[in-house]
């Protein structure tokens, strides 16, 4: 588009979206289904041309060839959508835009952004009367089409502009749209974050009892299809459930199962390697999502493990027992091991909550993931039912629907776990889980002998359980270490 055709089409946009990935596309592409005309601009102009000449041929979607006209295209206060690769594209295009733009305008980032980087940038663009909205968006492009989960956050003077918007586009449940405004400055990333972490632990946990039946107990590919499709519906009925069943039906060109054709190497982008990290910096036990992360990473050294094989030895051991009574435990110790991921990233929240300075709906958050994002299942309207019930909920495992539902399951969830250590397959997500459980449900934990080390070795001091919570004692174990204690700190 000329900057004189600009001028025609002036402030007619009811937004602006940078970034014509298949991503931004779809989610134009949404907009316009709902009746809102949108500009569009990319970097690569002959991408936005091929665009419009495709895709938005026919409908009122606005294509710029440059910011100038892209900004004059946009009703005011002008709102502006960025889904650019996070990280300095997402710096550098806000800098190109600044210069045409004005007070009360507000600039959204749509992309999988640090929350650390949400908040510097609601504060600096705050300083400049700029209001910016970190947004995560979830479900890949099929939802980016048809109704993503959107999380906002940022600067709330914006919302009220760019609700209507994100409202109609977000998936739709029970009549209530899967977006809502989550928090102040880096809120909207950070849920997303702890969304995607709950998605590596999901997929690692499913991944884990595909394993478990296809080496374990030699079920072959259209065996497990028909078991996923029978949990799909039944309380594990979710997308990742539903596309796993789609993925074990689909056959390569000579006929064989696509899924024996795929290399055994994981990637990553990164978001569940912040989930952990973060949760290390809180102090918030996060232990399946960590190990699903270090599963990826240990799947990506393919080389090493195809050498390890051959040298380092296994169990010849095989299973002998009921196979339908098997796949019952296993689906018991997925859905167990589900509820305690879900319990550990609600508890990175609460902790998050309460360090920066956020009031989180936990309700609300269980309401946006329960439609159009890939954590998306029916499980997700009993975590919401249980924060309506009480809405200062220590812990998921402390509602009665969740103690009854892993009473339930603990002898199968035991039972899986353990034949998975007798067999040799790894189970790094199922067995952490399990473990977490136990931990959490002791009263009493070994952390007394720890404590008892480090004060030996040195001088950390201790509690004592016959003296008030904050008293700390150190003890000359040795005779000659002295009575003076190092300076006391948190592990």
């Amino acid at each position: 588009m000329s900057e004189s055709e600009a001028v025609r089409t002036s402030e007619q946009a009811d937004i602006g979206l940078v970034g014509l990935a298949v991503m931004g596309q779809n989610l134009v592409l949404n907009m316009n289904d709902h009746g809102f005309t949108v500009a569009v601009y990319n970097r690569t102009t002959s991408k936005m041309t091929e665009f419009m000449e495709g895709l938005a041929a026919g409908t009122n979607v606005i294509g710029c060839e440059d910011l100038v006209s892209f900004v004059k295209s946009l009703k005011r206060p002008r709102r502006v959508m960025l889904m650019v690769k996070a990280g300095p594209v997402v710096d550098a295009f806000i800098e190109q835009l600044l210069p045409y733009l004005e007070k009360g305008d507000i600039i959204i980032d749509g992309g999988n952004s640090l929350y650390t980087d949400s908040d510097r940038r609601t504060h600096t663009l705050k300083e400049k009367g700029i209001l910016f909205i970190g947004s995560g968006v979830s479900g890949g492009e099929e939802g980016a089409r048809f109704g993503p989960s959107i999380m906002p956050g940022g600067n709330k003077g914006a919302w009220e502009a760019v609700k209507p918007i994100f409202q109609s586009i977000a998936a739709q449940v029970d009549g209530e749209p899967c977006c809502d405004w989550v928090g102040n400055d880096g809120a909207g990333h950070y849920v997303k974050m702890v969304h995607n972490g709950i998605e590596y632990g999901d997929m690692q946990l499913i991944c884990e009892a595909y394993q478990m039946m296809k080496e374990g107990l030699g079920m072959d590919n259209d065996a497990i299809q028909k078991v996923f499709a029978q949990w799909d519906e039944g309380v594990l009925d979710s997308y990742l459930i539903e596309i796993t069943t789609d993925i074990l039906t689909k056959k390569d060109d000579d006929g064989s199962p696509l899924i024996d054709k795929i290399l055994d190497t994981a990637g990553q982008k990164g978001t569940g390697k912040w989930t952990g990290i973060n949760a290390l910096d809180l102090g918030i036990p996060l232990t399946l999502i960590g190990e699903s992360v270090f599963a990826r990473c240990l799947s990506a050294r393919k080389e090493e493990r195809v050498k390890a094989s051959k040298v380092l030895p296994g169990l010849a051991t095989k299973f002998e027992g009921d196979v339908s009574e098997m796949v019952d435990a296993i689906r018991d110790a997925l859905y167990a091991s589900k509820i305690i991921s879900y319990a550990q990233g609600y508890m990175l929240m609460r902790e998050a909550a309460s360090v920066y300075g956020w009031e989180l709906n936990y309700g609300g958050i269980a309401l946006m993931w329960r439609g159009g994002c890939i954590i998306r299942s029916q499980f997700l309207k009993n975590i919401r039912d249980a924060f309506d019930k009480d809405a200062d909920l220590e812990n998921l495992l402390l509602d009665d629907f969740f103690i009854n539902a892993i009473t339930t399951t603990i002898p199968g969830w035991r039972k899986a776990v353990g034949t998975a250590i007798t067999l040799g397959i790894p189970t790094p997500a199922l067995g952490s889980a399990l473990s977490f459980y136990d931990g959490y449900r002791s009263a009493r934990l070994p952390a007394n002998l720890l404590q008892a080390q480090r004060d030996y070795f040195g001088a950390h001091t201790y509690e004592r359980i016959d003296k008030p919570r904050g008293e700390h004692f150190h003890t000359n174990w040795t005779g000659t270490g002295g009575d003076v204690s190092s300076t006391n700190y948190d592990v």
